[in-house]
């Protein structure tokens, strides 16, 4: 069976796990690296700040009472616009809608806050993700996002408006 849970600051044992999985297991598809998370950078009160984004909403999938993906909703550059960050589903529970199941209720939650747009970025050569957010709906803006640690590369910067959500 598969539920989603929000997450509140107290909640932050339980994303601390996932992420840190999600930067083991596809360091190629996030921003940040496991390196930073860890050591020094791994404190209660940095995990708790990440669940405490004003106005965010933190879901995390347990498939069968496990844990096992992730995904953020944060209030994008103005109020009709959310972004999906975070976004991360373990091997084992690929191919069984986790990764749909987190998209729409971010979309939900977005649409129901007021936002139009919900809006994402995955790096260039992560197919599978890509490929995801192109059968949900996303379309590539053809915006320059983040530049990538080689100095060159961008990450790509998707959209999907949430009138059809």
């Amino acid at each position: 069976m598969l539920e989603l849970r929000i997450l509140k600051s107290d909640d932050w044992p339980l994303w601390r796990e996932l992420r840190l999985a999600a930067l083991a297991e596809a360091p190629y598809a996030f921003g940040s690296t496991l390196a930073q998370w860890q050591g020094p950078g791994d404190r209660e009160e940095r995990w708790r700040a990440r669940l405490s984004i004003p106005g965010a909403h933190d879901l995390v999938a347990l498939l069968d009472g496990l844990p096992v993906g992730m995904a953020s909703g944060v209030p994008g550059e103005g109020a009709e616009t959310v972004e999906l960050i975070s976004m991360w589903v373990n091997p084992t529970a690929r191919g069984k809608g986790v990764g749909d199941c987190l998209i729409q209720a971010v979309e939900r939650w977005a649409a129901e806050r007021g936002a139009t747009t919900l809006r994402l970025s995955v790096m260039p050569d992560n197919h599978t993700a890509t490929a995801l957010y192109e059968r949900r709906g996303f379309t590539d803006t053809g915006e320059p996002g983040d530049l990538l640690p080689d100095g060159v590369g961008r990450e790509r910067v998707m959209a999907k408006s949430l009138a059809a959500a």
